[in-house]
């Protein structure tokens, strides 16, 4: 028998995947939550634990719970880390920095971040793995004004989207993203155990707060033995999803 907290954990995943409560939303309050499910707080607290472990809500002591990300299997229709979306796999997330410094914003990195040129931004260089094992490379580029709170975040934390609302209360809430192949090249093999000139899975992707704001701006390369991406068609939806690779 389905314990109750796990029915409401799943209530609260459709009325999420139903955009009743959207990306940077509040969740209700514990206890108009326990009201309307007719349980008491404590249940409440576990079907919402639930749901944080998933990396589909975050909250922040003393506040309520914002909603972070949408369905558990990720569509590029939404806006979703890799660790939010590893976990939703039952998969382990795990990231380690391998450069991170200071430079002046190229013209590049000023028209995607909305900045002036030469404005100081922070660069980093990060494997992130499932289960352990290297799958992507991620070199982003944050704007001046989060880059000292992405500095602060320890060079192994698995979520920095977590961290930076943990900290600071962002939200990345808009990511367009253009995908392409390209071959890897000799840093990019040394760190993903790949050979030279390895096809890879490369996104590059703008992401933004609810306002607009641009937050980082970023070029992800994929080993393509272990994620891949499908494109589901239809009438009303076309949607790009991220899935491990068969």
């Amino acid at each position: 028998m389905t314990a109750r907290h796990e029915e409401i954990a799943e209530e609260l995943r459709r009325a999420i995947d139903r955009e009743e409560y959207t990306v940077g939303s509040l969740l209700p309050a514990e206890t108009d939550l326990a009201a309307h499910y007719g349980v008491s707080r404590g249940t409440v607290r576990q079907a919402v634990a639930a749901l944080t472990a998933e990396g589909l809500i975050g909250s922040r002591q003393g506040a309520r719970r914002v909603v972070l990300a949408g369905r558990r299997s990720q569509s590029f229709a939404e806006l979703r880390s890799f660790a939010q979306w590893a976990r939703a796999m039952g998969r382990e997330a795990t990231g380690h920095v391998v450069a991170q410094e200071y430079r002046p914003a190229t013209a590049e990195d000023a028209v995607r971040l909305q900045l002036r040129e030469r404005t100081a931004v922070l660069h980093v260089l990060r494997v992130r793995g499932l289960d352990g094992e290297p799958v992507l490379l991620e070199r982003t580029v944050y704007a001046d004004w989060i880059s000292p709170a992405v500095a602060a975040v320890e060079p192994d934390c698995a979520s920095v989207t977590q961290r930076l609302f943990e900290d600071t209360g962002l939200v990345f809430a808009y990511g367009e993203h253009v995908i392409d192949a390209v071959a890897a090249s000799a840093q990019d093999a040394g760190l993903l155990g790949v050979r030279r000139t390895s096809p890879l899975l490369r996104v590059r992707r703008v992401t933004t707060t609810r306002e607009g704001r641009p937050v980082e701006w970023s070029d992800d390369r994929y080993r393509s033995d272990a994620v891949s991406f499908s494109v589901h068609n239809s009438i009303d939806n076309n949607a790009l999803a991220r899935k491990t690779a068969e």
